[in-house]
């Protein structure tokens, strides 16, 4: 098997389980119908790419403060994804268990994106606490 370098977003777990759920949101999605292939299919597969890719984004950032603003703009976009979903559902285009079941893993993505982006800016903070008391002992 080919050895590739694994980048530091492919080990978080937030990561993996948004790559996973995007993969769910476009089966889903083939369900719509055709006339929405332009309207709410295309926007609900974009969000649910951009939770990942904004993960992957923001992985490449040097500042602990630019990581932590992606994996906001990530949250942003699982609540959009929730908003089209439940208007899915108020079009009759998905089942309440469906909709239930996109909400579960909404809930969780959105707890670990919540846990990473606390993560990253309390690191940010220790940091520049670091670099302050450096200065001042100098």
């Amino acid at each position: 098997m080919l050895k590739c370098k694994v980048y530091s977003f492919e080990t978080l777990d937030v990561w993996k389980e948004a790559r996973k759920f995007a993969v769910k949101v476009y089966k889903l999605t083939k369900k719509l119908p055709t006339d929405e292939r332009y309207g709410l299919t295309s926007q609900m597969r974009r969000s649910g790419i951009s939770i990942s890719s904004n993960l992957a984004e923001g992985s490449s950032r040097e500042s602990l403060k630019d990581q932590a603003r992606f994996s906001e703009i990530s949250f942003g976009s699982l609540m959009e994804l929730l908003n089209h979903s439940i208007l899915c559902y108020d079009l009759e285009f998905i089942s309440e268990n469906e909709l239930i079941d996109l909400r579960i893993d909404i809930d969780v993505i959105g707890f670990k994106l919540d846990g990473l982006r606390k993560s990253q800016l309390k690191r940010f903070k220790e940091k520049r606490k670091m670099k302050s008391s450096r200065k001042s002992s100098s």
